[in-house]
């Protein structure tokens, strides 16, 4: 997988909420664990743009609510640098459900979605409103 070409803050820790910007159901997540992570013992797991998450359904379809799932962070408030200097921040904190593979579980996304994200997922791009 190609690496992201932005200095990414890890600024969602184990136990932040999400909203879930898809149309798979859900609407609040909560990260309960962050694929690929390394780090110290009794250390909080902490995700970014781009990572990829476990998260326990909060709100949303009653066959949803409950449910442990994959998903990925397409948006977070905590400002971070591109490569060419610009800073990005977006207004809430976002994640998309999504399987093993990486393709997302819903066909539609609703809001923007960052552009490092798109890089890394052609897929979750391709169902986003727009890419930023």
């Amino acid at each position: 997988m190609k690496g992201v070409a932005a200095n990414i803050p890890k600024a969602l820790h184990t136990g932040s909420r999400l909203l879930c910007d898809d149309n798979s159901g859900a609407r609040i997540v909560q990260i309960i664990g962050v694929l690929g992570w390394h780090g110290a013992r009794a250390q909080y797991q902490s995700a970014g743009i781009g990572d990829e998450i476990i998260v326990a359904v909060k709100k949303g379809s009653p066959q949803m609510k409950k449910k442990v799932e994959r998903a990925l962070i397409v948006r977070q408030k905590k400002e971070f640098r591109r490569a060419n200097g610009l800073r990005v921040k977006f207004e809430d904190n976002a994640a998309v459900l999504v399987d093993d593979q990486g393709l997302p579980k819903g066909t539609e996304i609703k809001g923007a979605i960052a552009r490092e994200v798109a890089e890394s997922f052609p897929k979750v791009a391709a169902i986003a409103a727009a890419v930023m």
